[in-house]
């Protein structure tokens, strides 16, 4: 197998501990044009993909652009107080970085509040890459996403790993042909039904660095 040099961090819920920013949001989106309740597991099922892809299960036309605003302009407002990274993830960005790794963001977050994280935490020189919604037409689970960091990077499927918490990180890496590892530590990745197997499984950021050693024996 060719060594490793690439690594594809998703965003929210793998970077990123965003589940309460965007469970919130969205059960005030939902409430405020229906008048009803959305159950924090129907939410969850749904990480990981476009917010527009997921509010056209809702809404459509003239509601579904509504909801979008109502759902941005929520989460925008309390985004920045209430975003935090997930333990050991910044120390581990940073030291793949300086062992020489290309390390890139594939999310389906649009660039204004990925951006917004990323200097939040001195984060915004550190990636050599970072793909979001607004740079790809077509979003997870497609490969697009993938296939545009990688060409970027200058970077083979064969050489790169996909780092995720949800069934559509796991469905975009697996098309575009690279190694998928799921990280288990956001609710998400207990709520949904994983229909691709995922190569790897990892419980904290430290277990990275056994699925390269076990990668690079292979």
């Amino acid at each position: 197998m060719a060594k490793i040099t690439t690594l594809l961090f998703d965003y929210d819920g793998t970077l990123m501990d965003t589940d309460e920013i965007i469970i919130s949001a969205w059960q005030y989106t939902y409430k405020k044009m229906t008048g009803e309740e959305l159950a924090v597991g129907t939410i969850l099922r749904d990480f990981g993909e476009a917010l527009r892809d997921t509010m056209n299960k809702y809404f459509s036309g003239e509601q579904l652009e509504e909801a979008i605003e109502i759902h941005r302009v929520f989460q925008t407002e309390t985004y920045l107080e209430k975003i935090q990274m997930f333990p050991g993830t910044k120390e581990l960005v940073l030291k793949l970085k300086d062992m020489g790794y290309k390390v890139g963001i594939v999310t389906s977050r649009r660039k204004p509040t990925t951006f917004m994280g990323l200097e939040k935490f001195d984060l915004t020189d550190t990636f050599d890459c970072v793909v979001t919604a607004d740079d790809t037409e077509k979003h997870k689970p497609d490969p697009d996403p993938v296939l545009f960091a990688l060409d970027a990077l200058n970077s083979r499927p064969e050489e790169a790993v996909m780092i995720g918490d949800t069934v559509m990180d796991m469905g975009c890496g697996k098309a575009a042909g690279v190694k998928i590892v799921l990280a288990t530590w956001a609710q998400a990745a207990q709520f949904q039904k994983m229909n691709v197997t995922p190569d790897y499984r990892i419980n904290s950021a430290d277990e990275l660095w056994n699925v390269l050693e076990a990668l690079d024996a292979e």
